[in-house]
């Protein structure tokens, strides 16, 4: 589990551009008081964002994610095993529809 703690550490300290204005928006409850957490180790995985009282689980996904499209639904099932919803997002849809994401995150959060 060290390992993945740090690793987590890592990646929480080199953020993509697409990661670093999107928690802008998540942290410190901004989004309707919900508290987000990134880079949070689960079940094996390192989920970007979570929402651990509703049990939601935001990923960014830049271009490396076209080629392990199978690798990462296997991940998002093994995660709703587990009663997290996964919502998964492009890095550019971040960058280029911030709102709209928004709105997306904000729905999920409260349909659960």
């Amino acid at each position: 589990m060290d390992r993945m703690r740090a690793r987590a550490r890592r990646l929480r300290s080199n953020p993509t551009d697409a990661e670093m204005k999107l928690w802008r928006f998540l942290r410190r409850q901004q989004l309707a008081g919900f508290r987000f957490r990134r880079q949070v180790p689960l079940a094996g995985f390192i989920a970007d964002f979570v929402c651990l009282e509703k049990r939601l689980i935001v990923e960014l996904d830049g271009g490396q994610h076209v080629v392990r499209a199978r690798y990462d639904a296997q991940r998002s099932e093994a995660l709703e095993v587990l009663g997290y919803r996964v919502l998964r997002y492009w890095n550019d849809a971040v960058l280029k529809q911030t709102p709209e994401v928004l709105e997306d995150i904000l729905r999920a959060l409260e349909d659960r």
